[in-house]
């Protein structure tokens, strides 16, 4: 199993400098799973990596079943463990993590394998979890994703439409439930997604150095500062904020208006500018929606519009 990451040792996520876009996308995936995942583009030393850890940070909690090692939760699909138990299931919350794939994950690491210990000592075939089963109910985070194997994405592919993790291995077949949020990050110098993979990216982002010297030297003080020990009360009460605001939103999502004149300026657009299927323009009314949800608006508005068309659009033209 993979070690659990402390992001108490990360740097609160409303601390960071700058990209205000890749933080609200990043919310808006929050707020509404269903719009499928984030891809954030960008050079090397812009802040990608720490943006998605920190993220954990404001993740509303979960209730999970106690005792599952799948982490099912509340809602949600069961393993076939937790569908034996039946009502005797008892709930506890549990917090949302940030769990990393690496580019060098064999096949069996991701989907899971014989428990080779298990085999040996008991002569039992059984299943251990693999990444995919740690990442159900959490966001799966994929640094360099554009490097990845290309059956390890296949194997992504196939669990991102499904939503359940089939596998066949050694005499040994198991199927568990596997929802997560997909987050992405990569060089596009090092070179581009396969289309059918970048499809899967309800958003995309790009981010970039910064050149002003008064925007550098204030990313170096916070990062000196958090590294000395130092407090952030500011901004660790502003995580409480956009904490609190996602699970605000997250209620009242279903209830925000979309006007039937605003479905059809969102695919006069998309239409225009050439995007191929439809899951950008769904994903623009999406973005719109949880955006409101989050500002506590009744109906979707312009800026709300005009974040889904930056986040939803550019990467399907």
């Amino acid at each position: 199993m993979e070690k659990k990451r402390d992001y108490r040792t990360l740097p609160p996520f409303s601390s960071l400098v700058g990209h205000e876009l890749l933080k609200k996308a990043l919310i808006y995936v929050a707020v509404d799973p269903g719009i499928g995942g984030l891809l954030i583009r960008g050079e090397k030393g812009t802040g990608k990596t720490t943006a998605v850890r920190s993220f954990a940070r404001v993740l509303p909690e979960k209730e999970v079943a106690e005792g599952c090692r799948f982490g099912c939760f509340r809602g949600g699909e069961l393993c076939p463990e937790c569908a034996e138990r039946g009502d005797s299931l008892q709930w506890v919350r549990a917090p949302v993590e940030v769990v990393e794939l690496p580019l060098n994950a064999t096949e069996d690491r991701v989907v899971g394998s014989i428990d080779v210990e298990r085999a040996l000592l008991r002569g039992e075939k059984a299943f251990e979890m693999g990444i995919l089963g740690q990442a159900h109910g959490n966001v799966l985070y994929i640094d360099e994703v554009n490097l990845l194997e290309d059956h390890i994405v296949d194997l992504l592919l196939d669990v991102s439409v499904s939503g359940v993790n089939r596998v066949r291995r050694e005499g040994v077949s198991f199927d568990h439930p596997c929802r997560f949020i997909l987050v992405g990050s990569m060089n596009p110098e090092e070179g581009e997604l396969r289309p059918q993979f970048l499809d899967r990216f309800g958003l995309s982002v790009e981010v970039w150095g910064f050149e002003d010297f008064r925007l550098r030297s204030e990313v170096v003080r916070r990062v000196l500062l958090w590294e000395s020990g130092g407090s952030l009360p500011e901004w660790e009460e502003a995580d409480e904020e956009v904490r609190r605001r996602i699970e605000e939103a997250r209620r009242r999502l279903a209830g925000v208006e979309v006007p039937e004149e605003v479905v059809e300026r969102v695919c006069r657009v998309a239409s225009e500018v050439g995007v191929s299927g439809l899951r950008g323009d769904i994903n623009v009314v999406r973005v719109a929606r949880a955006s409101a949800a989050y500002r506590g608006l009744p109906r979707v508005d312009r800026e709300g519009l005009k974040e889904g068309i930056l986040l939803a659009l550019p990467h399907r033209v």
